[in-house]
């Protein structure tokens, strides 16, 4: 609960503007990424019904995750309004997930889904279109300057936007430490936090993240209690 309480007071914080292959967006801190110029926010690994997944193979998680993910998704498309919307990937724990959701979170979901472009991007961990839900689904989709896609691809990448990797940023100081959830970049491609209240994460200096970004322009925007905080891979610590 703790962290839900955290994740909300973190999304009443101003978001931070970067630029992505020449297209200005917006980090927001509650984890999602808004392109002014195309009325589009992208989400990226919401894992919705992951404590049922869990539960069907005989392991417990508190059974909070559906309720405080979309509760905080919907407040992030109520800041922003949005005519488009990209998921991108994984919004599911399982290729069950939509079926089996319980129907007030599919009414909830719905409800956030009226009126809007809505795409799906196939994920590792929900590979089929998601039942009973709606929206278009895909495997990758470009709008304007920009390539959505959930795992990203090796080498220099012009313009993707990808998730998967669940990016998190070490900073240390005196003796002191402190780790969060971020958007990483080096200008020309982004990696989105994960957006699913239990979810983890991997430090962007981990060996997943080698050679995806230029090292002299990397840089992680790193959502802080009150603010984002853009730094350089360069002043970040391992672990």
């Amino acid at each position: 609960m703790n962290a839900i309480l955290r994740r909300s007071r973190q999304s009443q914080a101003a978001a931070e503007e970067a630029v992505v292959n020449d297209e200005t967006v917006l980090c927001d801190p509650s984890g999602v990424l808004f392109v002014p110029a195309e009325d589009l926010l992208v989400v990226s690994d919401l894992h919705l019904e992951k404590g049922a997944a869990f539960a069907r193979r005989g392991m417990f998680l508190p059974p909070y995750d559906t309720a405080a993910t979309l509760t905080l998704f919907g407040a992030a498309l109520e800041r922003y309004q949005p005519r488009r919307v990209v998921c991108l990937g994984d919004s599911f724990h399982d290729r069950h997930g939509a079926a089996f959701m319980p129907a007030p979170f599919r009414e909830a979901l719905t409800g956030l889904m009226a009126g809007r472009d809505w795409l799906w991007i196939l994920g590792n961990h929900d590979p089929e279109p998601p039942a009973f839900v709606g929206g278009e689904t895909v495997e990758e989709a470009t709008i304007g300057r920009l390539a959505f896609r959930h795992e990203p691809r090796p080498a220099h990448r012009p313009g993707e936007i990808a998730g998967h990797l669940h990016p998190m940023a070490r900073i240390a100081r005196a003796g002191r430490s402190v780790r969060g959830a971020c958007f990483a970049t080096d200008g020309a491609r982004m990696i989105m936090p994960s957006f699913g209240v239990t979810t983890g994460g991997l430090n962007v200096l981990d060996r997943p993240f080698a050679g995806l970004f230029r090292p002299e322009t990397a840089k992680a925007y790193v959502i802080g209690a009150a603010r984002i905080y853009p730094i350089g891979f360069a002043s970040l610590s391992r672990g």
